[in-house]
């Protein structure tokens, strides 16, 4: 999947991203700024959970479920780590195992710890509100 879009489009993306993703495990690389968190929003709203996504930057992951309390999807902003111990500290072996989705910010944080399945997503800035993006399987 490779597509330029406008920021307004960002739930058609969602939607064709969630069909076409091969796995469930997401890495989201660009530069800060470039709409990782955007799209995080759009993708659990897509998967119909109950709260609204927000950047869990201050406490490194959110927890999003459905509306019976089963969680659809885990997001985590690993921007502020200093090393993958951190990422370790909070069980993050543990929700590789889950069931549920993981959408990982700044995964460059913590490359020894992705699955070799992991599914890479690379946002790229086109103009101020067009934006590219590229699914690759890891």
């Amino acid at each position: 999947m490779k597509r330029t879009f406008q920021l307004n489009e960002i739930h058609d993306v969602a939607k064709e991203f969630l069909k076409k993703a091969p796995g469930k495990v997401v890495c989201l690389y660009g530069e800060m700024g470039v709409g990782k968190t955007t799209l995080v929003k759009a993708l659990v709203k897509e998967l119909g959970a109950m709260d609204v996504a927000s950047s869990p930057t201050f406490g490194l992951v959110n927890e999003y479920s459905d509306v019976n309390d089963t969680p659809l999807a885990y997001h985590f902003d690993f921007y502020r780590l200093n090393d993958e111990m951190e990422a370790l500290d909070i069980g993050f072996e543990d929700y590789l195992n889950s069931d549920a989705w993981l959408f990982i910010e700044w995964p460059e944080k913590i490359p020894s710890l992705l699955p070799n399945d992991a599914v890479s997503v690379f946002l790229h800035f086109i103009e101020e509100s067009t934006r590219s993006i590229e699914l690759n399987i890891s």
